[in-house]
């Protein structure tokens, strides 16, 4: 998988722009909590060559960056969980999934 690192708050406008013609996933991480380890390599193991034409990952490292974490909840209106999985359409979140619920099937029906 080919991430797109989040870290910087200008990234956000990008997003919602991309998200108008593309769906884009945004995957916040812990470094710290091994159900977030866990839940990644899921995601990871299932992921197959040519999914970022459907979707575009974008990882972001909670840990290094919370205040943008933060803002990405704003943002999308989604209440703040580690891990979790957003799915960002026209600008909006459409799906949003954490801990052991994030599942590839699911977010690939929503794309």
């Amino acid at each position: 998988m080919n991430w797109n690192k989040l870290t910087q708050p200008e990234q956000i406008a990008e997003i919602k722009a991309l998200s108008e013609s593309t769906s884009v996933m945004i995957f916040k991480h812990s470094t710290r909590c091994s159900v977030s380890g866990m839940s990644l390599d899921r995601l990871l193991r299932k992921w197959k060559n040519g999914d970022e034409e459907k979707v575009v990952p974008y990882f972001l490292d909670l840990i290094a960056h919370r205040e943008l974490s933060n803002l990405v909840a704003r943002e999308f209106g989604v209440p703040h969980e580690s891990p979790q999985v957003i799915i960002i359409k026209n600008g909006e979140a459409i799906y949003h999934d954490s801990h052991f619920g994030i599942s590839y099937p699911d977010i690939m029906e929503q794309v």
